[in-house]
């Protein structure tokens, strides 16, 4: 039996035309994570380890200060986890204390604060509910504001951003029931009247967070494909779009495993007129604007996933502290022992990687877009490792509800609710596969330059002996660098007892560029589709970050009089270099092929055999 094949709406030349086309193509600004894929360890990108501007720390705190306060006596997560909604009194104390404007202008009415201390608010938003977190950073990390502070008209921006500020909510509107991460299959389509001045907008968007609740959207959707060098492209403009308006229709409002306070929906668009001055950035340049957005935007998600692991830490301590079994308290037993030291030296690390993220945005003159996906990536992926730890040592409990825990007269710490609402942050704003898939992308994007016509079916004969000449010379210069170099002792001996480390980075981040550029060699133009070859590096890269900037923030915080941070940064870079050193010996010896073959069987219904004796 066969399984039946749905054919797609586009072909894989036209998606990847559109993704190709929404990139940014140019690294005008360093970026230290696409320098490390290229073989070298720019130290100084990241180390000093950025620091904030005390200036706007002083600016910040009063406000950190009343929103810590407003949480710890106003939000239950409990009560909006077993309610499915945040109070509407709840939603509008966060607006009178300005938590829907954080990184809005003063003079439009915000806050006025850097992307820094917006990830510290929603991480201390994230200390207590998933959902309030939801609702705020799907406002401001990917609503309206974002864009329109990035590319909006001064029109736009004196119309909207003041409403925005005061609470006005907004959600994003880009996936649609047939559409996830390939926008070129996208049917939401605006098209324009026959005066121009506006669209009629028609189609559904699925999972818009703040869908039920928002008063304006940022809706992405096709408009009339443009000729570019002989052929038609797809084009996908943004619009804000006001909820008012006719024709806007809150369709649904979806239900998940966790967050369960989240006002999401599905929306439905008919015959909605958007006037032409609604569009944000120009025509077809939404997906770019989406992905530049996204840069920033993401970054929500390490800071969540750091305040997911803390508040695993604290709940782990505690009880292994608490709990006595054969004599002993079972944090003395080395099994959760081993689990406890390790999730405070991840916990560590990842807020080393959220926090360098926010400070290099902050900061300006950096590219980045790869940083942003790795701390996404990395953090998410690894919080999640904590928490399923911390579900282990609390053993039942764990998996008792907090409700049910609080009803028997113990101490109702929610790790079964951090367990269902985090476990939407390896999915959403790019999942863990998809993240993959662009870090390895952007990896790959200098041989891509030099030596991808080579790859390339549809390039000329002649052209590729031009381009083989010109590849020819630049490897020439560039492989034996990729071997040369000194990564040992006594080079940056100033890292004391980390020194270690960071030589292993620069060697690692050598041969890093050795193998992506070997993987090319011998897969050619098929390497795009070895997704797991591409995965292992990806991960090497990812873990090659994490220790630079562990160590860089460890050696800030020793000179501040914290040498204990010395020890976490060291044992999580032990954990790494292992994880480091597995990762290469399994990229070309590994067992994708047959696991592929496999699933294909399965996929083709060769062992449906294997699913009988199920009700």
């Amino acid at each position: 039996m066969t399984a039946p094949t749905i054919a797609p709406k586009v072909t894989a030349a036209e998606a990847r035309a559109v993704a190709e086309a929404a990139r940014e193509t140019e690294w005008q600004a360093p970026s230290f994570v696409a320098e490390l894929f290229d073989g070298r360890l720019r130290l100084d990108l990241v180390h000093p380890y950025p620091e904030p501007d005390p200036e706007e720390e002083a600016r910040a705190r009063p406000f950190l200060d009343k929103l810590a306060k407003f949480l710890r006596e106003n939000v239950d997560g409990d009560a909006i986890d077993r309610e499915g909604k945040v109070p509407p009194a709840v939603v509008q104390g966060l607006k009178d204390l300005g938590a829907f404007g954080i990184k809005i202008p003063v003079e439009y009415g915000g806050l006025g604060l850097s992307q820094l201390f917006y990830t510290r608010a929603i991480a201390l938003v994230s200390s207590v509910c998933g959902s309030t977190t939801a609702l705020l950073s799907a406002h401001q990390s990917i609503g309206v504001p974002q864009p329109l502070k990035l590319f909006g008209t001064p029109e736009q921006k004196r119309k909207y951003l003041p409403r925005l500020a005061k609470g006005a909510v907004s959600a994003f509107a880009l996936t649609e029931p047939g559409v996830g991460s390939d926008p070129a299959a996208m049917e939401t389509v605006a098209t324009p009247t026959e005066d121009g001045d506006a669209f009629i907008l028609n189609g559904e968007k699925l999972w818009c967070t703040n869908g039920t609740i928002a008063e304006l959207l940022v809706v992405m959707a096709r408009t009339p494909p443009k000729v570019v060098n002989g052929r038609e492209r797809r084009q996908i403009t943004a619009f804000v779009v006001e909820t008012s308006w006719p024709g806007v229709e809150v369709a649904y409002r979806c239900d998940f495993m966790g967050i369960k306070g989240i006002e999401n929906a599905v929306l439905r668009f008919t015959n909605v007129r958007v006037p032409r001055e609604n569009i944000i950035w120009g025509e077809g340049r939404g997906l770019k604007l989406a992905l530049i957005t996204l840069n920033t935007g993401r970054l929500t998600l390490p800071a969540s996933s750091v305040a997911a692991a803390k508040r695993c830490l604290e709940i782990s301590r505690q009880w292994a502290n608490q709990r006595v079994q054969w004599g002993a308290a079972i944090g003395k037993h080395d099994a959760i022992a081993q689990k406890i030291g390790a999730m405070a030296a991840i916990t560590f690390a990842l807020e080393g990687v959220a926090g360098v993220c926010s400070l290099l945005a902050d900061k300006g003159g950096y590219d980045i877009r790869l940083e942003a996906a790795i701390a996404k990536l990395y953090n998410s992926e690894r919080a999640w490792r904590i928490i399923d730890d911390t579900v282990q040592i609390r053993g039942g409990r764990g998996y008792e509800t907090a409700d049910s825990l609080r009803a028997r007269g113990e101490v109702p710490w929610p790790v079964e609710r951090i367990m269902r609402d985090f476990r939407i942050n390896l999915i959403f704003e790019g999942s863990s596969e998809i993240m993959h898939l662009f870090i390895a992308r952007e990896a790959v994007d200098r041989h891509l330059r030099v030596a991808g016509p080579l790859l390339d079916p549809r390039v000329p004969l002649g052209t590729k002996l031009g381009v083989f000449l010109k590849a020819a010379l630049f490897y020439a210069g560039w492989y034996p660098t990729r071997y040369l170099g000194w990564g040992r002792w006594p080079r940056y001996a100033a890292f004391g007892p980390l020194a270690g480390h960071i030589r292993f980075v620069d060697r690692m981040a050598r041969r890093l560029a050795r193998t992506t550029f070997h993987a090319m060699l011998r897969h050619g133009a098929r390497l795009e589709k070895r997704q797991a070859v591409l995965f292992r590096l990806v991960d090497v890269g990812a873990d090659l970050f994490a220790m630079t900037v562990t160590c860089a923030r460890a050696e800030m915080l020793r000179k501040q009089g914290q040498p204990e941070a010395v020890e976490l940064a060291d044992l999580f870079c032990r954990y790494a270099r292992r994880r480091v050193r597995a990762i290469f010996r399994s990229v070309f010896r590994n067992e994708d092929v047959p696991t592929y073959g496999v699933a294909r069987d399965v996929l083709d219904g060769k062992h449906v055999w294997m699913e009988k004796g199920m009700v």
